[in-house]
């Protein structure tokens, strides 16, 4: 993984790792465009008022999800940053998660960008754990009551949308997921020392050594921000848990958004957007940039039953990428030096 100081001094490295996941990306759907051509999808595709206006809508829903983010940055830093400082955090995370593997993302960065804004490294580290804590709890909560809500053969669809292996995968990672919450809670709000204690006796057994000194100081981390913001007052967690809930579910609202200006399917709105669910949490296991090629894929293969002919999804999975991913990229690209530059 690149670091954020490499675009001043490693510049044609920084331009190879912005350029590798566009690769990847367009690489898949040319492939797929090629094997699953059919020149009848365009006809099925087209601008029209209507496409306009929900794709326009899909934008907005994407600046709702980082308004969600940004909210979030201001309110668990006791609004010490700025909109404009909130905004640059935001747009710098993003980022890093288009560059970086899914199972990496922004957050590991964020207390550099935190730190250069002005915020010390102790609650810079303790911001880090709660955006993680609150992420982490969202999909916790939601996911049963997608569940409950849309039937799991529907959800899943047949195998043609989604394998027999990737619904193990799903819940296998969704396992995971709950699992490093709770050692999230116990640590912020619990008993922090506890948890540093049992992962360093953990990470002492030789297959897990290489990780020993990571993990020694994640749980050194993990304490420190237990005593930052561990103990604040209920109303501020139910808040910055409802900047949290806005953005994911702005986020995923893009692809309700482009189903409505393109699908002829228009009266399976819940069901699409419980697939995101499904799809963001396979994805975190992607080894490439942001996901990419695996996402196109992916919603390519899932969205499919929506569209009557094959390989529509395709296309729609293109512009989806487009406003969620690679407008990221550039922006991340036009900000960062600037920004460097300034500190």
């Amino acid at each position: 993984m690149p670091e954020i100081t490499d675009i001043r001094t490693k510049p044609l490295q920084t331009v190879a790792y912005i350029l590798l996941p566009v690769l990847i990306g367009l690489t898949v759907i040319c492939y797929l465009f090629w094997k699953e051509f059919d020149p009848h999808i365009f006809t099925h595709v087209s601008f029209s008022l209507k496409t306009t206006t929900f794709v326009a809508i899909a934008v907005i829903f994407m600046l709702g999800r980082d308004a969600g983010l940004i909210w979030r940055y201001r309110k668990i830093s006791g609004n010490t940053l700025s909109w404009w400082q909130a905004i640059r955090v935001n747009i710098l995370c993003e980022f890093t998660s288009a560059v970086t593997p899914s199972a990496v993302g922004g957050s590991s960065l964020i207390v550099v960008f935190l730190n250069k804004e002005g915020i010390n490294a102790g609650r810079s580290t303790a911001m880090m754990f709660a955006s993680l804590f609150l992420d982490e709890l969202f999909f916790v909560i939601a996911i049963p009551i997608i569940l409950i809500s849309i039937s799991i053969p529907e959800l899943f669809g047949t195998t043609t949308i989604l394998s027999k292996s990737i619904m193990n995968l799903f819940f296998l990672v969704y396992m995971l997921i709950v699992i490093w919450t709770l050692i999230l809670y116990t640590g912020l709000f619990k008993k922090p020392e506890w948890i540093r204690d049992s992962l360093n006796k953990i990470f002492k057994i030789k297959i897990l050594k290489r990780w020993k000194k990571q993990v020694s100081e994640l749980g050194d981390n993990l304490v420190v921000s237990s005593h930052a913001i561990g103990k604040k007052p209920f109303s501020f967690w139910v808040s910055a848990f409802g900047a949290t809930a806005f953005s994911w579910a702005s986020r995923f609202l893009v692809v309700n958004a482009l189903l409505l200006a393109f699908s002829p399917v228009t009266g399976k709105q819940l069901l699409a957007f419980g697939r995101q669910f499904i799809l963001w949490i396979v994805m975190t296991v992607s080894p490439t940039p942001g996901g990419s090629g695996f996402s196109e894929y992916m919603f390519s293969q899932y969205y499919a039953d929506f569209f009557p002919i094959a390989g529509t999804a395709l296309v729609i999975a293109f512009i989806w990428r487009i406003i969620t991913y690679y407008l990221y990229l550039a922006i991340g690209v036009c900000v960062i030096p600037g920004w460097l530059k300034k500190r």
